[in-house]
Formats: C-alpha cells, sequence, structure tokens
C-alpha cells in the first residue's frame, strides 16, 4: 500500500500523544553508526523483496548494523495508537495527521530548511516547522488519475477531459461501450478517497491554494476548488459511474481489475501507476492524465511528496537512524524504482509521467504558508471532523450520493461549510 490516510479523530488522539513525545528523548548513543534500528513501513506488499534489498545494501554499507522492518498494514491508525508511547520504531514515516506545530514533540530535526532546500525537493513547506525540517520524502507524486487506455480508448476517447463534464460524459461512454466500471472510488478502504485532495491546486493552478483554504469559511461555495472536486465525485456516484456495492471494495483486489480493464478509471496519485502497471498485461494499457479541469486552456498537477521519513525522537540509536535516512534518499532509487518523483533535485523525471507533459500538464508545487499558519488547512479540518486527506468524510458523499443516506449535494456542502467556518472561528 502506499499513500494511506487517518481517520478524523487523530487530532484529538495526538492531543495526547504530544504529551508522551514531549519529555524529551535519548541522545542517541555515542552518535556513531551502528547496532540495530527498526523501519517502520506501509509497503507491506514489498517488503520481503525490495526492502529486504535494501537492507542487505545498507548493511554492507555500514558494517556493524542491523535493519529491522516493520511493515503496517493499517499504517496511519496502528502508528497513531502506537504515538501515545516511546515506542513507534526509530525511522518511520510521519503520519498525516500530526499536524506541522507537533513535529517537534515527536520527531528529531534533520537540519534547517537553509540548509536542505537546495539538495532536496518538498522541503520548504512539508513536514517543516520554524525553519527545521523533519522529514525527507521517500518519493514525490503528481496528481491525477490513473486510467486503463483500452477500455478509454475502446469508449473512443483518447485525449484527457478537460471539465469535469467532459470527464463524467467519458465515464457514460465508458459504462455504455464497455463492460468496465468507469470510475472506482475503493470506498471500503477509505484512504484512497483521500486520494482525491491532490487535486487541490491543480483545480485552480495557484500555488497559493493551501494558504488560501485556510483563509476561506466556505470551500464548498460553488467555483471553488472543493465545490468542483467534491461535485465530481457526488455526480459520478449518482449517475452510476462508480462501482455498484462500495461496501464490498477491495485495495488489492482493484489493482488487479484496472490492470486487466474490468475498471476503467482511478483517482490516485502518480504512485499508483507502477502499481497498476504490474497488474496489467502490458505496461502500454496504463496511463495517467491530469484533472479534468482547466485555466485559460492549461492543465495543472501539483507535484509533493508522499510520506516522510523520520526518526522518532526517542530512538536510542539516532546516529543510524540518520544514516539510514540519508541512504534511502540519496541511494536506494527508491522513487524512481516506484515511477515517482525523487525528492532530489538533481534527479530527472520519471518515464511515468509522460502522458502529463505530452498533453503540456504545468507542474507546480504549493507554496509555505505564512509564519504562524503551517498546517492551518488541515487543523481546521481535523476539528470539523472533514480530515481532508481522510477519505472518511468523502465517504459521506458517496454515501449521500447513491442514497445510502437521504441528504442532498446542496445540503451536504452546506454543512460541510458550516462545519468548517465554525472551526475555523475557534482557530483563529
Amino acid at each position: 500500500m502506499y499513500r494511506r490516510t487517518l481517520a478524523a479523530t487523530l487530532a484529538g488522539a495526538l492531543a495526547l500523544t504530544g504529551l508522551a513525545g514531549c519529555g524529551g528523548g535519548d541522545t542517541g548513543g555515542d552518535g556513531k553508526i551502528g547496532g540495530e534500528i527498526t523501519v517502520l513501513t506501509q509497503r507491506t506488499d514489498i517488503v520481503n523483496t525490495v526492502f529486504a534489498g535494501y537492507k542487505q545494501t545498507f548493511e554492507a554499507k555500514y558494517p556493524g548494523t542491523t535493519v529491522k522492518f516493520e511493515a503496517i498494514t493499517d499504517y496511519e491508525g496502528e502508528v497513531r495508537v502506537r504515538m501515545n508511547t516511546k515506542n513507534y520504531g526509530d525511522v518511520l514515516l510521519i503520519p498525516n495527521s500530526v499536524n506541522t506545530d507537533q513535529l517537534p514533540a515527536f520527531f528529531e530535526p534533520l537540519g534547517t530548511v537553509d540548509e536542505l532546500k537546495d539538495k532536496y525537493r518538498f522541503v520548504r513547506t512539508e513536514q517543516t516547522y520554524d525553519g527545521k525540517v523533519y522529514g525527507l520524502a521517500i518519493t514525490g507524486n503528481a496528481q491525477g488519475y490513473v486510467f486503463n487506455r483500452k477500455v478509454w480508448a475502446q469508449a473512443g476517447i483518447t485525449q484527457p477531459p478537460k471539465s469535469p463534464e467532459e470527464f463524467l460524459a467519458a465515464l457514460k461512454a465508458i459504462k455504455d461501450k464497455t463492460g468496465a466500471i468507469p470510475l472506482y472510488t475503493n470506498y471500503k478502504d477509505g484512504w484512497p478517497l483521500g486520494q482525491w485532495e491532490g487535486a487541490r491546486g491543480a483545480i485552480s493552478g495557484d500555488p497559493d491554494a493551501a494558504i488560501k483554504l485556510a483563509r476561506d469559511d466556505a470551500p464548498w461555495g460553488p467555483g471553488k476548488e472543493h465545490y468542483i472536486l467534491d461535485s465530481l465525485l457526488y455526480d459520478a456516484v449518482k449517475a452510476g459511474y462508480t462501482e455498484p456495492d462500495p461496501a464490498t471494495t477491495n485495495w488489492e483486489q482493484s489493482k488487479g481489475l484496472l490492470g486487466t480493464g474490468k475498471i476503467a478509471t482511478m483517482m490516485l496519485g502518480s504512485w499508483s501507476i507502477v502499481q497498476m502497471r504490474q497488474a496489467a498485461p502490458s505496461t502500454d494499457d496504463i496511463g495517467y492524465w491530469p484533472f479534468p479541469h482547466q485555466v485559460d486552456g492549461k492543465f495543472y498537477t501539483v507535484v509533493g511528496g508522499d510520506y516522510k521519513n523520520a526518526i522518532n525522537r526517542n530512538s536510542k540509536n539516532k546516529a543510524t537512524a540518520r544514516a539510514w535516512i540519508d541512504w534511502f534518499t540519496d541511494e536506494s532509487n527508491y522513487a524512481t524504482d516506484q515511477g515517482g518523483v525523487s525528492a532530489l533535485k538533481n534527479a530527472a523525471m520519471p518515464a511515468t509521467l509522460a502522458d502529463l507533459t505530452a498533453v503540456k500538464t504545468e507542474f507546480i508545487e504549493l507554496n509555505p504558508a505564512p509564519p504562524g499558519e503551517e498546517g492551518r488547512a488541515d487543523k481546521i479540518g481535523n476539528s470539523a471532523e472533514i480530515a481532508l486527506y481522510d477519505g472518511k468524510y468523502r465517504q459521506g458523499i458517496v454515501d449521500a450520493a447513491r442514497g445510502a443516506k437521504n441528504e442532498s449535494k446542496d445540503q451536504l456542502f452546506a454543512d460541510l461549510n458550516k462545519k468548517w467556518s465554525q472551526a475555523r472561528a475557534k482557530l483563529k
């Protein structure tokens, strides 16, 4: 699994973990690289293959070291609980629910933004607090949707839709002309619905999108990014273009279903391309297009870091933990092998993004928030129980659209705006 996001209740849970983490950590031994470290990972699918190779290479480079992996299926949920103690590995992926101002309570700083920004992508804005960087991205992603090219071509579509209306028309054509499920939400697992949040900034083409979101009392107002984004989800479900029984979806099975053309489309980050191609008869069957919305005739995609490797501030072996993070980021080639954007600025863009460049998509990174506003949109969302990258509130959108609860789209969006504005007022 790749990008997992957590429940909206996490803000409260981490308020408690802040107390556990604030006791400070061990200094990390004598500062020499050696001994054992435990590395937490969400990659249950490759921990015994690819990661076993990483372990062998790292231990050969640093004799006397031992790397132990813990692969966790429900990464967000389990690590969230473990962070109430000091026992959450030596190296771990920073959970998406950790607010920016909580980073120092749980993690060791890796350096300052000024020290790292010329070498690494994503450190200006992501998992950074008070000028210090607390995590380095395992890979980076562009945002859009992964699709089965053969199915879309069978429906007569060979160019990316330029608007939500064109996208819905494409889904209708797929439903009418092929046997595939046009759009798969992966509702049951939840976290894939959080992937829709990746369109933030891509819809407007605005690098300040996250800053403006945190200053907005009604993000689900007509014409705004979240209205456009969540309307597309609602309208696709309402029209019957998604899986017939959302409660029985299965993430691992869905990769094979998309690869073989039984599913046409999933709204996921570009990390998904490699996994879908592994499940397809031919890599050429899997394509990746930008979110269906243009600004002045141009597609945009936001490039951002995926999970960030970080050091548990309570680790007893911080020197080896840091050596692992540096080796993983600089030498493992994980990002490129997984079809992602490397955190290393001098690395080339991966060939997996050729479909985006072919339609002249503009790649943007979101700008850092002004001092005092770091992570504000996510804090508002967590407080309002609308955790933006979670997927839980979008399960509610799917439920309303499929008739599982009696709520119109207008009512749904009005309720989201009300919760958001109330939470925002409390955080001022």
